[in-house]
């Protein structure tokens, strides 16, 4: 049976699937296996449970520099994995947020142990680019570290985007074309278009709005041999342009656009209520759509 994750992307309409962000602790991912939210995003660093403190450290769920958390990325896992054997009807996809190279690199063996068991929708993210606006203060995940990890794991989505400082008292900021080239080549070198993985680009709401020609020039770059597509992100205090943010969605598609924001801003964008004016990126959208729902539909039934 397809998710529901699968069968929102049928009807052409990824803006219509809700995330619930962040679930980093027990009781967060209680209440979230618990609702209706189709999509699990949760950060992972390397770090220690608080029933064991001085213990080794091990990946554990929770966003830096908070490095204890109740809840493990084997337990967390393990968790997600039994909900979707019991609820098929309605399964939950998941998006994993690397914060380090270390703590990816010491995550490929328990991923390469249940695997093969996670039939539903997976998402591999990390930032491997350094990005706006002059951030220096975050270090990116190695890039062709987690690319050829990720190549490990047949139909997982590629999640891929770049370290950026933004906030409410920010109102310029692009995504530049060397930060886009620094990109394509990073794909293109670690052979990420003869794999045929989904590639996802997490965008920050109010830097993209500003970035409709460096963003689209991206996804037509790889649009012929990969699923593309953007994942629109925000923090809660974010300043960001609605209509320009508009703009961008309605340009690239509805069925090409992931969008998860705080409910203030989805809200404000109205994305049910297209303005007349609001035009597909290009014909190849239909074709994009085709593909990228035939490997969600073979994630549901991959087995290694």
């Amino acid at each position: 049976m397809l998710s529901r994750v699968a069968m929102v992307a049928a009807r052409e309409n990824l803006t219509a699937i809700t995330w619930a962000h962040a679930v980093n602790s027990q009781d967060l991912l209680d209440q979230t296996l618990a609702s209706d939210i189709d999509m699990i995003e949760a950060d992972i660093v390397l770090g220690h449970l608080v029933d064991d403190p001085s213990g080794p450290e091990i990946p554990v769920m929770g966003h830096p520099p908070v490095n204890i958390s109740d809840v493990s990325l084997k337990s967390f896992l393990t968790q997600i994995l039994e909900y979707n054997r019991k609820n098929s009807e309605k399964t939950k996809g998941v998006k994993l947020d690397f914060k380090s190279t270390e703590v990816f690199d010491g995550s490929l063996a328990m991923l390469s142990d249940i695997w093969a068991s996670m039939d539903y929708p997976v998402w591999l993210n990390a930032d491997i680019i350094r990005g706006p606006v002059n951030n220096t203060g975050t270090t990116p995940v190695d890039s062709n570290s987690f690319l050829r990890g990720c190549k490990r794991f047949p139909q997982a989505v590629l999640s891929i985007g770049w370290t950026t400082r933004w906030g409410n008292d920010f109102t310029e900021g692009i995504y530049t074309d060397d930060q886009i080239a620094l990109m394509s080549d990073s794909i293109r070198n670690n052979g990420i278009p003869s794999s045929s993985h989904p590639i996802t680009f997490p965008v920050r709401a109010g830097i993209a709005a500003h970035s409709l020609p460096q963003l689209t020039t991206l996804m037509k770059a790889f649009n012929q041999t990969n699923t593309v597509s953007l994942t629109i992100w925000s923090s809660e205090n974010d300043r960001v342009d609605v209509e320009k943010l508009r703009t961008l969605i309605f340009a690239v598609g509805i069925d090409k656009v992931y969008i998860d924001v705080p409910k203030d801003l989805l809200d404000q964008l109205d994305l049910g209520n297209p303005t007349s004016s609001a035009k597909h990126l290009s014909s190849f959208t239909l074709g994009c759509f085709i593909l990228f729902f035939v490997c969600l539909y073979l994630g549901q039934s991959r087995s290694i």
